[in-house]
């Protein structure tokens, strides 16, 4: 560099999101619940029903997803999500818990919002009290770092509308 170049400031970077349009579909199964899911998804069924994977492909994440069937141990499960939540507390930089309550489909639940650097953005859990039990949590195939702070946000988006089109099948 010599002294008679003039320093021209460079312009901002941004990166450029491509995000899906939200559109949603029921996802209908042969399992004892149903919700509606983004188009943009894959659905691997487990044919019990128990763990499945909904996939994020564009965005590289990954929903788990549990079912139980309740016998008498409604607490137990409730425990062993909160537990499982809370072990990101540690390098989270905070976590609230928001409360789900559908009395006409008789779907109740806690969701777990993670903020900072952690290995799930987001869990939850559903429940009827009595017979059902289903619990999920999301996750990037990739370090969690601020550049995908988009995505996280509107794949959120996409877990709270999961949670509010849930329901139980009779």
């Amino acid at each position: 560099m010599s002294c008679s170049e003039n320093n021209i400031p460079k312009p901002r970077a941004y990166f450029k999101l491509n995000l899906p349009e939200k559109k949603y579909e029921s996802y209908n199964s042969n399992c004892n619940y149903t919700f509606m899911l983004p188009t943009y998804t894959t659905a691997k069924l487990n044919v019990d029903c128990d763990i499945n994977n909904i996939y994020f492909p564009q965005q590289d994440a990954i929903l788990h997803v549990s079912y139980f069937k309740l016998k008498n141990n409604l607490f137990e499960h409730l425990e062993e999500s909160r537990n499982l939540a809370y072990k990101h507390q540690i390098i989270a930089d905070g976590i609230t818990e928001q409360v789900f309550v559908n009395d006409s489909l008789k779907v109740y639940g806690v969701l777990y919002d993670y903020f900072g650097v952690t290995a799930t953005s987001i869990q939850f859990c559903l429940t009827d009290s009595v017979n059902h039990f289903f619990r999920g949590a999301l996750y990037f195939n990739t370090e969690i770092n601020d550049s995908i702070t988009p995505i996280n946000i509107f794949l959120k988006e996409d877990m709270r509308y999961l949670i509010e089109t849930f329901s139980w099948k009779k």
